[in-house]
């Protein structure tokens, strides 16, 4: 898995027993998974994966063993984006491996760096990719695929990203499948109203997970125990408060991550909640409490100035993937916001401010996505409000789970009240699985521990 080589440290495991190394952890969990990927004759195999647990190193490494083992086979993936990546991956591990990458008609579907590599090739014919080891594609594309002659073993990535109705139009095509995804992250998205299907074994807006699972309650299940990516400080919130039947540890330990700056804080707000976020992997700038417009120009503002201080700063982060300090640039920073006029926003006054090559986008673009440090405008910041938008499980959970070392929270005071005073109305639908964790236990969770790391936006 990614990172195994990192670290020997040794933690204690729960109530004192065996010490938790997090190599071996992830090592022997993606052992069962490749043996049961290569020997179980059940239809699926379903693996749940936490942030930055190693999801499309695994994918990659079952995908490889399957060729070498003569057993050809296809990949769904959900976006043309991870459709490329995949393949970028299979071959920088393999690059004498004959990947084919299935595209659409439209030009620019592609990622340009694919034509450099001399052992995957490209078509919008399936024809044209005949005899190749692996095939990978968008499920939209699949969904169209015709073919004699089927695939014996399939990979489906972000599986929980994928409609049921998705699986449905590709599921003739292979005879068994390795299911893997974050069962954290958002679900899959629909534009049209899913209520007259809701309770039914073929609702085809619940994720292709969820719907296999259903129809095969006996399939093989296992799960990464370890995130490579999330810090010693942030791992066991994110466990808790999103994964709390599939918790998982961070692979690195209290000391393993720093994070310093070379300019001393000017005693700001901006700059005070750096220093805690530098010191404890999170931190809270609280605005005053307010009813805002979506765009609240002073908590955009806020973000934005976090950022440029940031920069200026010259922050520098320490891991244990190396034994100095590395610049945190501003490719390594990204910031989260749950609308896009939002994201439009900061990126408009970061640009006043002189501040380019940050990304900026939504908790649903930046899934699957890592960085050194992260800013992220809550959901509910300003709201009069709590819609089961802003209060999707899934979107606090992309947004608090794409950092390495710290993640500033920017939010004006009150949201634990607004929660308090908008229950769930939700019906209580027959048939349907009471989704968990909660969203109003999972952020109160997250607010409980931002409340630790406040700093106050004018002192």
């Amino acid at each position: 898995m990614t990172g195994a080589p990192w670290t020997t440290r040794q933690t204690p495991g729960p109530g004192g027993a065996e010490p938790f190394d997090p190599g071996a952890a992830a090592a022997a969990a993606t052992d069962a998974i490749l043996h049961d990927t290569l020997h179980s004759t059940r239809p699926g195999v379903v693996v749940d994966s936490p942030p930055g647990a190693g999801k499309s190193t695994l994918v990659v490494r079952a995908a490889r063993e399957l060729a070498a083992a003569g057993h050809p086979l296809m990949i769904v993936a959900q976006t043309n984006a991870q459709v490329d990546d995949l393949v970028l991956r299979l071959a920088e591990k393999d690059p004498q491996l004959p990947v084919g990458r299935l595209h659409g008609s439209e030009t620019g579907t592609v990622d340009p760096a694919l034509a450099a590599l001399p052992e995957v090739r490209t078509s919008a014919k399936i024809a044209d990719l005949a005899g190749m080891d692996i095939v990978v594609s968008t499920a939209a594309k699949w969904a169209h695929t015709k073919v004699e002659e089927g695939w014996r073993h399939a990979i489906v990535d972000e599986a929980y990203q994928m409609r049921s109705d998705a699986l449905l139009a590709v599921a003739g095509l292979f005879e068994r499948a390795l299911f893997v995804g974050d069962p954290g992250q958002l679900d899959p998205f629909s534009v049209v109203g899913a209520e007259q299907w809701a309770g039914l074994a073929y609702d085809p807006s619940s994720s292709a997970v969820a719907t296999l699972l259903a129809h095969n309650p006996d399939l093989p299940q296992h799960r990464l125990p370890v995130s490579w990516r999330l810090p010693a400080s942030a791992a066991p919130l994110v466990s808790d408060a999103f994964y709390p039947f599939a918790r998982f540890r961070s692979g690195t330990g209290p000391g393993d991550r720093s994070l310093a700056f070379g300019v001393p804080g000017d005693g700001s707000g901006v700059d005070r909640v750096l220093d805690e976020a530098a010191v404890s992997g999170w931190g809270l700038l609280e605005l005053p409490a307010r009813h805002t417009p979506r765009t609240d120009p002073e908590a955009v503002r806020a973000v934005a100035l976090v950022v440029r201080r940031l920069l200026d700063r010259g922050a520098a982060a320490t891991s244990e993937r190396g034994p100095d300090p590395e610049p945190v640039t501003a490719a390594r920073v990204a910031v989260g916001t749950a609308h896009r006029d939002q994201a439009a926003a900061v990126r408009a006054t970061l640009s006043e401010l002189g501040v380019s090559g940050v990304v900026v986008d939504t908790a649903n673009r930046l899934q699957g996505r890592e960085y050194d440090v992260t800013v992220v405008l809550h959901p509910l910041s300003g709201r009069p409000d709590a819609t089961a938008f802003h209060l999707e499980t899934g979107r606090l959970c992309v947004l608090a789970s794409r950092h390495r070392h710290a993640c500033i929270v920017v939010c004006r005071a009150g949201v634990a009240e607004l929660l308090d005073e908008h229950p769930s109305t939700e019906p209580v639908q027959l048939g349907v699985t009471v989704k968990f964790p909660d969203s109003w236990e999972a952020h109160h969770a997250v607010l409980a521990r931002l409340a630790e790391h406040r700093v106050g936006w004018r002192g």
